[in-house]
């Protein structure tokens, strides 16, 4: 539960602020939390009988809980812990179901006929959304008006589809892939002959660079990649 509680608080997660893992273990020995949807059920009196808080820092925690209680879809997933579902198979998930409802009755078949998708993620996602804890979970949340967004259709990228090489300086590999995957792009782990933009950080390789040019690929730089997604 620690783990798990720390994971879906996390930053690529739900960023929930001041929610770290000290937090976390507190609130957990305490008996307040058994579930991870048990946070947005806490009190400032509870917390305040905390060694760990004072009534600023306790409001301040509960504030930043209730500001997450209509998270990003696909930071949403990637919070749930699914194994084998990374943060960029997450923002897949969620550009290609745009709601959670259907992802969770997704059949193995449909799962796998998603680009980067294979037969153990699959199975996993089928598996996590099948177990009755999980389920009884999700319909908790619901219950306390926890719930992700609804992922809009297009954008100015609808359809484009981007790689990212080397280290960005002004957003990190996942933050750009939800940014591109909110206006409609698609995130790509490696250069193929679809792939419309190699986007080239900081010491980056030459491996993806040689790719695009064998295929034709624009090459960009951040600078470029930050004009389109504004």
């Amino acid at each position: 539960l620690k783990r798990a509680l720390t994971h879906f608080a996390s930053k690529v997660a739900l960023d929930i602020d001041t929610l770290g893992e000290k937090n976390v273990i507190a609130l957990i020995e305490a008996g307040y939390v058994r579930d991870i949807a048990d946070i947005y059920l806490l009190t400032d009196e509870q917390l305040i009988k905390l060694d760990r808080f004072a009534e600023l820092s306790a409001k301040n925690l509960i504030n930043a809980i209730n500001e997450k209680r209509s998270p990003k879809l696909g930071r949403f997933i990637f919070g749930l812990g699914i194994r084998h579902v990374g943060a960029q198979t997450a923002q897949e998930l969620a550009r290609h179901f745009k709601n959670l409802d259907s992802l969770g009755t997704a059949s193995f078949d449909e799962l796998r006929s998603i680009e980067g998708i294979g037969d153990i993620v699959a199975d996993s996602i089928v598996l996590w959304f099948e177990d009755d804890e999980n389920r009884a979970l999700l319909a908790k949340f619901r219950e306390i008006g926890v719930w992700p967004e609804i992922t809009k259709e297009g954008g100015s990228l609808n359809g484009k589809k981007f790689v990212v090489t080397g280290s960005l300086t002004s957003l990190s590999r996942d933050e750009a892939a939800e940014k591109i995957q909110a206006l409609g792009g698609v995130f790509q782990s490696s250069v193929s002959k679809d792939t419309d933009y190699l986007v080239v950080g900081e010491k980056a390789g030459s491996s993806k660079q040689k790719k695009a040019e064998k295929f034709d690929t624009k090459i960009i730089a951040e600078p470029e990649l930050l004009t389109l997604l504004v």
